[in-house]
């Protein structure tokens, strides 16, 4: 197998998952930061409160892009399946 294969194979790999991922690493970034600005407001330096946001924010965007992440990670699939003809010959 070609090394041009490999490669484009592996960055396909990644950006899939980087595209599957992003919704909620993206949601507990806004919710920390929300979060960091409301306790240096406020001045409430409690470390477990940024704990039960951010995992309710981020459960929150897994249900809502769930099919989205399915349906990417088919599609995904699919394209790789379909090239191995391609790949094996």
């Amino acid at each position: 197998m070609p090394t041009e294969t490999v490669l484009e194979l592996v960055i396909d790999a990644l950006k899939t998952a980087l595209m599957i991922s992003a919704p909620m690493l993206l949601t507990a970034l806004v919710v920390g930061i929300i979060i960091s600005l409301f306790q240096s407001v406020t001045q409430i330096q409690e470390m477990t409160l940024t704990f039960i946001p951010k995992i309710l924010a981020t459960f929150l965007a897994l249900s809502l892009t769930l099919p989205w992440m399915l349906e990417t990670m088919m599609d995904y699939f699919k394209r790789l399946f379909d090239a191995i003809p391609g790949i094996v010959h």
